[in-house]
């Protein structure tokens, strides 16, 4: 995953975290609004039943402006101004709250004229409907035009709203562990980034280290072949011989990892040319028969196209061809069959190489071109490489803006097609 990838998915990410925040914060705020003005409004009503029952009861009338006020967010007084009993105020506040559905514990106090104090309080539970002996007075209230009134309290009406809202509470535990989940996934991705950054740098600084040594023994190897005593003795000189022969395998395989590095770093410098594909491939199809003649097989040529003429780095489509040709041999059967065809499809030219091979099974043709990705063979264990072979391909064919297309059956072998613009 590059770089720019990472920082796109954690700038998204972080936008969309943001936006489900301020969406949930403005539900939240907006549901407690609701419910706080459905709660006062409840209030209201019962404490209005409640000091109209009082003035019919005691044969007063009521104060028709300021009979209600709400002091604070879970405290009202109602000025009745005229007496009253505290019992027959337990019992109509009860009736009323209960006609409301407010089953909420209260405290309730009755302001003294002499005292100049709330006096008589009391805290009623709703689940007892019984008036126990309050902790703490209620504050009296500051207006002076208020001589009897009675103060109600709600010390739960915080909670009361809260259990209301418990399917809110609810989804905003769980958009909150969402977010906590997206925090995690991004130190883990940002962590495992970093280690691959390490693995890979380790890679390339040891791929790099390869190359001295190898290229040493590669000189070595050569002044052995020249030397007359060694080309004198059959021993000796296949022995040399096959060190030559790993050494450049080796270099091959470096040289592989060594482009890759520079795939995954988008660090591909392409040299543009005109290239006769089929000149190409008659050129490199000596190469070609050697690693398909171990096998016993046979290379068929089909370069009929009219325009061959493609615009192409030569080293990199070279490399596509060595690929491809060493994928059809390492997974063919006991006489590879192997056919290179090129032709024109209307403006393009169709690279098509086709094999006899054990195919490739539907659930792995589309991971086939993934890097460190291979097929498992079956019976067949002499299969040897990383995996990266394809991956090079399909990058190539990517920075040349090239289509590839792979089709195959078991046991049927493996078609590759490699459509790319042909130059007029």
């Amino acid at each position: 995953m590059t770089n720019t990838i990472i920082r796109r998915v954690m700038l998204l990410g972080a936008l969309a975290v943001l936006s489900l925040l301020t969406v949930q914060t403005y539900w939240v705020l907006r549901t407690w609004d609701l419910q706080e003005r459905e709660f006062n409004r409840k209030v209201n009503q019962a404490l209005l039943d409640a000091a109209g029952e009082l003035s019919v009861l005691n044969e007063f009338t009521l104060q028709k402006n300021k009979l209600i006020e709400q002091v604070s967010s879970n405290y009202w007084v109602v000025n009745v101004d005229n007496p009253f009993e505290a019992e027959d105020l337990v019992f109509y506040l009860n009736k009323a709250f209960e006609e409301q559905g407010l089953k909420e514990d209260y405290q309730f106090g009755i302001f003294d004229c002499t005292s100049d104090q709330m006096v008589k309080g009391r805290l009623v539970k709703y689940a007892h409907k019984s008036a126990t002996v309050g902790e703490t007075p209620l504050p009296r209230h500051n207006g002076s035009e208020f001589n009897h009134y009675f103060g109600v309290q709600f010390p739960g009406k915080e909670a009361n709203i809260l259990s209301n809202m418990w399917w809110v509470v609810v989804f905003s535990i769980l958009m909150l562990a969402t977010v906590a989940f997206f925090i995690y996934s991004m130190f883990v991705i940002l962590r495992q980034k970093q280690l691959s950054e390490l693995q890979r740098d380790f890679i390339n600084n040891m791929t790099h280290e390869f190359k001295t040594p190898i290229s040493t023994i590669n000189i070595s190897t050569d002044v052995f072949l020249q030397n007359e005593f060694i080309k004198t003795d059959p021993r000796l000189s296949r022995y040399a011989g096959i060190i030559k022969e790993q050494v450049l395998r080796l270099n091959t395989q470096v040289e592989k990892v060594l482009q890759l590095a520079k795939i995954e770093r988008n660090n591909i410098e392409l040299n543009l040319e005109e290239v006769n594909l089929s000149e190409l491939i008659q050129s490199i199809s000596a190469s070609l028969e050697l690693k398909i003649d171990e096998k016993n097989g046979t290379l068929k040529l089909n370069l009929d196209a009219n325009n061959p003429i493609v615009r192409a780095d030569r080293m990199h489509l070279t490399n596509i061809l060595h690929n491809l040709v060493d994928n059809a041999v390492k997974y063919s059967k006991e006489n590879p069959e192997i056919t290179i065809r090129i032709l024109n499809q209307g403006p393009d030219l169709i690279l098509q190489i086709k094999d006899n091979g054990i195919g490739i099974p539907k659930e792995h043709q589309k991971r086939v071109f993934d890097k460190f990705y291979r097929v498992p063979t079956g019976n067949i264990h002499n299969v040897k490489g990383f995996g990266l072979g394809l991956f090079y391909v399909k990058s190539m064919c990517i920075a040349h803006k090239w289509k590839i297309n792979l089709t195959s059956e078991p046991g049927n072998g493996v078609t590759i097609e490699i459509r790319m613009p042909a130059r007029t």
